[in-house]
């Protein structure tokens, strides 16, 4: 026999480190068995089951580097029995204190340690569940769509009930997780299911995963997950329905109105969920109050254009992006927050009452998905809305690695609406101002619908994704010009990004279920936008990554006219210590298409339709090491705006008492020096917040903001306590004062008690 050559040891020697790198591909398989004996949920893994188990180790860096194993090494481990599917972690350390900024659940990820996974019952790659544990033991989940492909993919909102216990130990943390298969929906005919696992070690900067992801991509997502095998069938879904019924009350007074109003009420609802099959199901919702949810964070909005909120109200939540996904961001066909929400004279969002409503939702098989929605609210004179029915259904197909095409349709009825009745109700999206020969004049659209069709097709590294839309609106006061639509490109690589598109609103094109911000604006547009950037990653420095981006956008209206120009430049520096800092230059050109004020037209000339406004202007953006007990993000923009100056300063300051509070102070102040008769303001919002959590099961959040565009301080006082997973008790009060002598001019004093129970 004869003995290797030395030249036969280097070369194997130097195949071992590609051999290393060719291992846990996308598509990986792990097998799981069903658990020989039961599962003691106690954050050990001493059970013989888990020592038989398949382990998914050999964990790879994502972050700051791609290219080798994570020196701080993570294994993870399923199992399941009847009832639960079972995790655990086992998540290699050293003693150094753990970073938990919070015992909240729903913590915020990139603040806290953590390690956890993301579930695709379907194999589709595309839609899924999400499950996140810190070593304090605090829960997060959510829902994944488009492939996790982006941040926008993670909804962290959704919430449902499992259970997990975490053992620290001076060199590791080991994390146990038990998910009934009652919290999310599968199909027991899926023998594959995809799995992608992360952890990100913040006291250390650094993100680690199971499928080897290249630093660009998000490690979470399913492009860059393994095959979860299922050995041993799958359990039948059993009856799922869970009942989640509520007693509210409240007492508020307004102090503004002569004699002083004061009123109180109890009211009682109740949401379900049912399963209507293993992957599809059916939330309803009879008299629901979001009183509970978390008041929106104001904005000074300097822009000619309306700000969007996210949808943070459970109901609307699974499956959301079968509806909400519709369109691209200037033009979406079905807005949640439409439903259930309306402004008051004081620009805050107050509820109108939902009398009920029904939500279908969920997989067919692992290609077709399918989204049903009915609710009905109720007169609100004071807002000018009368009774409104909305109906939105959408089909998706879904095809090669991660692609969809959906079709959808939105309506939206105003019930018992008079013609010309414009003073009883009076609401926008109600009577449409539309010009006639030479004047305006309103007109009853007493319905709305959209149909749209979307194409989605992303390929199978991630590296190209492409994006087209069309949609048409239907009005009872017109029938043309009325369509909508998008085609968009991007590609991405290691070191280069681009994206190039196209898109077009017709002037009639109306989504009043939906978000369109420029129908307010423009007599229809059409627009083209791209972006390009380059990514650096220097060898031995303190900076992680770097580099340039560009940005370019035109919108033209009817005729040609260029409307809007703006050039974007900008550049960006990740640091080894998780800071990063960013500077930019940005110029901007403006013919306005209509009139409009930045502050107070009754006090300062308003700008007209067909001026036109050029302005330069430099900004900068830094925000410090995030794992440090003092925390802040600062950004300025100084340089022209319209006929004058701006100068912005915001930010947030913040102090971690770990972990069992948060102190935040957000500001934005804005110096507005304007020609002569346009306005000199100085704007500035305030919003200091302290979230305390006392314990993983009771949590209290104030929040004030005084912003003196709106001319008024609002305090928001939430006590939650979670007596049992997925039930709650709150305290929510509010109140608004006139800012220049704290005189009240309304309040409120709400309770709220849930209760989740699985039938």
């Amino acid at each position: 026999m004869k003995r290797p050559t030395f030249l036969t040891l280097a070369l194997l020697l130097g195949l071992l480190p590609l051999s290393a790198y060719g291992q846990n591909k996308p598509g990986t398989p792990l097998v799981i068995k069903k658990a020989s004996g039961p599962i003691i949920l106690d954050g050990q893994i001493d059970e013989v089951t888990w020592q038989e188990a398949d382990v998914a180790d050999d964990w790879y860096m994502n972050f700051p580097a791609d290219t080798v194993l994570a020196p701080y090494q993570t294994e993870c481990r399923l199992t399941f029995d009847e009832d639960f599917l079972y995790v655990s972690f086992v998540c290699y350390d050293d003693d150094s204190p753990d970073i938990i900024s919070s015992l909240r659940r729903d913590f915020n990820y990139d603040r806290n340690d953590n390690v956890g996974f993301a579930l695709g019952p379907y194999n589709d790659r595309q839609n899924g569940f999400f499950f996140v544990i810190t070593p304090a033991g605090v829960q997060m989940e959510g829902t994944v769509t488009g492939g996790g492909t982006s941040d926008n993919s993670f909804n962290t909102f959704w919430d449902n009930k499992w259970y997990s216990e975490v053992t620290r130990y001076p060199d590791k943390w080991i994390a146990e997780l038990a998910i009934p298969f009652k919290s999310f929906r599968y199909r027991s005919d899926v023998r594959e299911w995809n799995i992608a696992m992360d952890r990100w070690d913040l006291k250390r900067n650094t993100k680690s995963s199971w499928i080897r992801t290249p630093i660009q991509f998000i490690s979470a997502s399913f492009p860059y997950s393994g095959q979860l095998v299922w050995e041993d069938p799958i359990p039948e879904a059993k009856t799922n329905i869970s009942v989640i019924p509520y007693l509210a009350g409240s007492t508020s007074s307004d102090r503004e109105a002569e004699p002083i109003e004061r009123s109180s009420n109890i009211q009682a609802g109740f949401d379900a969920k049912v399963a209507v099959t293993p992957s599809l199901n059916l939330d309803l919702t009879v008299n629901p109050d979001f009183s509970q949810v978390e008041v929106d964070r104001q904005v000074i909005n300097l822009t000619r254009f309306e700000f969007q909120f996210p949808e943070r109200r459970q109901f609307f939540l699974e499956n959301n992006d079968l509806f909400s996904q519709a369109g691209y961001p200037e033009a979406r066909p079905f807005f949640s927050r439409r439903i259930g929400l309306a402004r008051d004279s004081s620009g805050l969002f107050q509820q109108v009452p939902i009398l009920y409503g029904a939500r279908l939702s969920g997989s067919l098989n692992e290609k077709w998905r399918i989204g049903l929605l009915n609710m009905q609210t109720q007169e609100k004179e004071e807002f000018g809305l009368p009774a409104q029915n909305y109906t939105v259904a959408a089909l998706q197909r879904n095809f090669w690695a991660q692609s969809s095409f959906t079709v959808s349709f939105v309506n939206k009825a105003s019930l018992n609406v008079a013609p010309g009745d414009t003073t009883r109700y009076f609401a926008e999206n109600v009577f449409r101002r539309i010009q006639t020969g030479e004047r305006n004049e309103l007109v009853p659209n007493t319905y709305n619908r959209v149909i749209a069709a979307d194409l989605e097709m992303t390929s199978k590294d991630t590296r190209w994704y492409h994006s087209s839309f069309i949609g048409k609106s239907f009005d009872d006061f017109n029938s043309k010009e009325n369509l909508s639509g998008l085609l968009f490109t991007r590609f991405q690589n290691r070191n280069f990004n681009a994206h190039i598109g196209h898109s077009f609103v017709n002037e009639f094109f109306n989504p009043e279920a939906g978000f369109a911000p420029g129908i307010r604006v423009y007599p229809g547009q059409y627009s083209f936008f791209s972006q390009v950037g380059y990514t650096f990653y220097p060898q031995q420095s303190s900076i992680v990554q770097m580099g340039p981006t560009a940005e370019v956008n035109t919108t033209f209206i009817p005729g040609g006219t260029n409307t809007d120009r703006s050039l974007n430049l900008n550049y960006r520096m990740a640091f080894q210590n998780a800071s990063s800092f960013r500077v930019g230059f940005n110029w901007v050109y403006q013919q306005l298409t209509n009139d409009f004020s930045l502050i107070d037209p009754d006090r300062y000339t308003p700008f007209r339709e067909g001026e036109e406004y050029r302005w330069a202007s430099v900004s900068a953006a830094y925000q410090s090491n995030p794992r440090r007990l003092f925390t802040y993000q600062l950004s300025s923009t100084y340089g022209g705006f319209y006929n004058g100056t701006n100068f912005n300063l915001s930010g947030e300051l913040g102090y971690r008492y770990q972990p069992y509070g948060n102190i935040a102070l957000r500001f934005d102040f804005n110096d507005l020096q304007l020609a002569d008769g346009y306005g000199n303001e100085q704007l500035f919002l305030i919003g200091p917040r302290i979230d305390l959590t006392f314990s993983d099961e009771l949590f209290l959040t104030t929040f004030i903001q005084y912003n003196n565009l709106l001319d008024n301080i609002n305090l928001n006082a939430r006590l939650q306590w979670r007596y049992q997973p997925a039930s709650d008790f709150f305290l929510v009060y509010t109140e608004n004062y006139l800012p220049e002598n704290l005189f009240s001019k309304n309040r409120a004093l709400v309770f709220k008690a849930t209760y989740w129970l699985n039938l």
